[in-house]
């Protein structure tokens, strides 16, 4: 880009709407920066002679001194000019509570569905679980994203906030969990969802409402979900509360918003040439976690954070869908990591030099000068190993200079021109640091070098970069015995027959990718899409679901009280439901309430397939009515923030199926079959509900058609139970 031409032609046009565009047009002209440079959003480009260009683009020329001279001075006056535009004020990060940002390298975003974190059986949170698991893999975490909101948010009318507050144990569990992550030496940040619009009304200002709850839990910052910087009345907020938060927007804030945005995630764009972080570059202080859920090779992510000195979001539980690192991505991880931690005071320095000087193409690095040594932060983006000359360097007398990847001593080479040769090998895709120092290193590098000496013996090449789908099982549900009379009451018989099982997921994200959704015992993966032809046996199957009378018989005759109560029976007091209510499915009962009461009544939950064929039959009708909609065979939508609860289970009689089943589609979800994998649990709802939060399309998605399922996930009862969420029961009859 060539610097802005601020002369404007005379205008030939009459017309006050020229002249408008005309002054606007001068406006934005004489406001822009003269830069060759200009960001790409969150990114800055590197000079153009580093680029690659074929014959027909006019061919390439090799970089010189002069060439980096000019580029890094063009963006070093943009940086001063950009600080000086927008008023910067730097001394947010100066906090003490917010210190700890500046070396958040490595931080997972964290499903509370996580099975390595909680354990429903126990029942208690299982952080010592998680946090050893991560440090056997790849070399442990600084910070933890903890998600207990989207993709189930929207399912009632809970908040975000209500979501943190029904984890296991409340606010006392909550902030039990987050004092144990802290003794590990780990930080802890909750998500904000702005576009949370539909659901409860907090009853106060979102900034008031989130740092109050934050102080209460004792977390350390905020992730701002979809947000372009967080407002600064959110810091304000919160230091009023005298609970200083970290904020860190999914994308980059406005230059402004660096000021009190200590943090943010990179989403960035990954060329051959690594590109400077934008606000790494104004703010060097300021922590960037490069976010990439979806891509399954994260050298790219890895190589732009260590060139530019900041941290990576390694996330891998995506909405219950396991995208997990590689072993070599596992491996480059926790060098990458080990490194950045010991050198984080030089990956501040104001006079960071990226794209310093190398030697070798493809090869590229980021100078961290402090008084009197230096560290240079070195990545190979070619696809082979490069050894020998790699730095060249004006003689310093006393100056020694030490390979910090592999743990020795580099002896420099002395070039009759005068100048002073490195050498060392970087292997294909990999890493490399030096420090250049006059005195011994101290306690804290010498630890480092011993340490990458023993980790850097096997190559990264040595491991396997194989990603493999992550198998799912579905949890048994065990048959009963026939009812013992001919006609149970409350229950319709459904007869076997041949059934084309077909249904689809309805997850937001994901596309059809391998992981998505369910794996049923037939299939070999997770998979959005099913289809089975099945033989069907015989099953009784509740007319209605099951009622709030019904479910109080079941308590006064048992006693029933889980173990995690909270939430339990939520919209009942002093153990009776409203009045009017008896005919109302039950709600507010987890899959463990929902188990407990068909084995008290000598039945089970069914297996989805069964919940289908009773409602759709075998001609692969889109309703149990029909194919065509009917508004009346439904209960009307509830639109607002609060839910009214849901109608009589008998109040829509146009809904009933081909076998006179009713309530099937409308009124509440269905609890019906469990999966689990490794790392997350989850149950598939049928039926769809009437409360229908509006505002965002990020809410827990919606379906009434027999071809589609929710799939909710799941981490204990107090969570997991849910105002939208009911069940029915069936029996076996063969």
């Amino acid at each position: 880009m060539q610097p802005t031409d601020r002369r404007i032609a005379p205008a030939k046009r009459g017309g006050k709407r020229f002249v408008i565009a005309a002054l606007l047009s001068f406006s934005n002209i004489v406001c822009a920066q003269d830069t060759r440079f200009e960001p790409d959003h969150q990114q800055i480009p590197p000079p153009d002679c580093l680029l690659i260009k074929e014959a027909w683009e006019g061919g390439s020329k090799p970089c010189n001194q002069q060439d980096h001279d000019a580029w890094l001075a063009d963006i070093r006056h943009w940086r001063s000019e950009r600080l000086i535009r927008i008023g910067y004020d730097g001394s947010r990060y100066q906090l003490p509570q917010l210190q700890w940002t500046r070396s958040s390298f490595i931080q997972p975003q964290m499903m509370v569905q996580d099975r390595y974190f909680y354990d429903p059986v126990a029942p208690h949170y299982t952080v010592d679980r998680y946090l050893d698991d991560l440090e056997r893999r790849y070399g442990g975490i600084d910070a933890v994203l903890i998600w207990p909101t989207y993709p189930n948010l929207g399912i009632d009318d809970r908040n975000q906030q209500d979501l943190i507050r029904s984890m296991p144990g409340g606010i006392v569990g909550v902030r039990q969990m987050v004092a144990d992550f802290h003794k590990r030496g780990v930080r802890v940040l909750f998500p904000m969802m702005m576009w949370d619009q539909g659901t409860r009304d907090p009853g106060k200002p979102w900034p008031q409402a989130i740092a109050e709850l934050m102080e209460q839990v004792g977390a350390d910052g905020i992730n701002g979900d979809t947000q372009d910087g967080v407002p600064l009345a959110f810091s304000v907020a919160a230091d009023k509360v005298g609970h200083p938060l970290a904020f860190e927007p999914e994308d980059g804030p406005s230059d402004e918003a660096l000021a009190w945005n200590v943090m943010t995630w990179g989403q960035y764009n990954f060329p051959f040439v690594p590109m400077l972080d934008r606000y790494k570059w104004l703010e060097p202080r300021h922590m960037v976690n490069i976010s990439d859920r979806w891509r399954r090779d994260k050298t790219d992510d890895l190589q732009f954070a260590f060139f530019n000195g900041v941290g990576w979001e390694s996330w891998e539980n995506i909405w219950g869908i396991w995208n997990g690192i590689t072993p070599r991505d596992a491996e480059a991880t926790r060098r990458v990591a080990t490194i950045e931690r010991a050198i984080a005071p030089f990956l501040i320095s104001p006079d960071w030099e990226p794209l310093a000087p190398m030697l070798r193409y493809g090869v590229f690095a980021s100078r961290w000068p402090l008084p009197g040594q230096t560290v240079w932060t070195i990545v190979n983006r070619n696809e082979y190993d490069v050894k020998g000359r790699e730095i060249e360097l004006e003689p310093q007398e006393g100056m020694r200079y030490f390979d910090l990847y592999h743990g020795t001593e580099l002896k420099p080479e002395r070039h009759p021109e005068g100048k002073i040769v490195l050498d060392f090998e970087i292997e294909a895709h990999g890493y490399g640091a030096v420090l250049a120092a006059k005195t011994t290193p101290g306690a804290g590098i010498q630890e480092l070098m011993a340490k990458m000496r023993g980790m850097t013996v096997k190559p990264l090449a040595s491991y396997s970069k194989e990603w493999t789908v992550l198998a799912q099982r579905s949890v048994t549900i065990v048959g009963t015995k026939p009812p013992a009379s001919a006609s149970p009451d409350g229950m319709i018989k459904i007869p076997g027959g041949d059934f084309v099982f077909k249904v689809e997921g309805i997850e937001i994200e994901g596309s059809d990718d391998i992981g998505v959704d369910v794996q049923y015992p037939w299939e070999d993966s997770p998979r959005r899409f099913h289809e089975h032809p099945m033989r069907m046996k015989s099953f009784w199957i509740d007319r209605y679901p099951v009622t709030n009378a019904q479910f109080k018989k079941f308590v006064e005759s048992t006693h029933y009280h889980p173990q995690d109560d909270l939430n339990f029976l939520r919209d009942w007091t002093a153990g009776n439901f409203p009045a009017g209510w008896d005919h109302r499915p039950v709600t507010w009962v987890s899959l463990e309430d929902a188990r407990a009461y068909a084995a008290w009544a000598g039945k089970r939950l069914p297996h989805e397939w069964e919940w289908q064929y009773a409602a759709q039959g075998n001609d692969g009708r889109t309703y149990p009515w029909g194919n065509d909609w009917n508004p009346h065979a439904v209960p009307l939508p509830d639109k607002s923030r609060n839910m009214r609860g849901p109608d009589a289970v008998d109040a829509h009689p146009q809904g009933k199926s081909p076998f006179g089943v009713m309530d099937l589609v409308g009124n509440v979800w269905q609890w019906t079959e469990e999966f689990t994998d490794d790392h997350t649990r989850a149950a598939v709802l049928r039926g769809g509900e009437y409360y229908q939060p509006q505002g965002s399309i990020w809410y827990f998605p919606l379906t009434y058609q027999l071809n589609q399922h929710g799939k909710l996930l799941l981490t204990g009862p107090s969570l997991d139970r849910s105002g939208g969420v009911g069940f029915r029961c069936v029996q076996d009859a063969e």
